[in-house]
Parts: C-alpha cells; sequence; structure tokens
C-alpha cells in the first residue's frame, strides 16, 4: 500500500514532507486502533466493504465510522507533525 499517497489525499493542509513508508506505517500503528489500522488500509486498497466488515467483525456502518475517525485523526495538528520530516 502506498501510504504516501493516502495520507496527502485524506491531509487537508500538510506542511512540509512526508517521511518514508515504513515510517509512515509505524507512526499510523501508533496512533490508530488495530480496527482503525486494518479498515484504514483495506479501504485505501479498494478492499469490498463487505470484505472488510467480516474482517473487522463489525456492519457496513460501524466500518463507516471507523474510517470516518481515521481520517479525522491523521487532520489533526500533533499527528500531521509526527508524518512529516
Amino acid at each position: 500500500m502506498d501510504f504516501t499517497q493516502s495520507i496527502s489525499c485524506i491531509v487537508d493542509k500538510l506542511i512540509g514532507t512526508l517521511k518514508e513508508e515504513n515510517e509512515l506505517k509505524e507512526v499510523l500503528k501508533k496512533k490508530f486502533t488495530k480496527k482503525e489500522f486494518k479498515v484504514f488500509v483495506a479501504m485505501e486498497e479498494k478492499v469490498a466493504i463487505e470484505t472488510i466488515c467480516t474482517e473487522v467483525n463489525a456492519d457496513e456502518q460501524r466500518v463507516q465510522e471507523l474510517y470516518k475517525a481515521a481520517c479525522k485523526k491523521l487532520n489533526q495538528e500533533k499527528i500531521k507533525q509526527e508524518l512529516v520530516i
């Protein structure tokens, strides 16, 4: 998965350049819950929502809420600072 492209599309005002892929993955793992991370990765890889629901054992509405929460977290200043060099 290309974290750099996904994050740059979601984050509103990104100041600076993003870290390397493996560092971005570690920051996201640290800041997201396990389900948020799984849902974020799956949604960005364009996996079917039904598949995501069975993977995280949640209904479709909950999966959408988890993705929205992950996107909101990415737009927090504190997390943005950890994502850039």
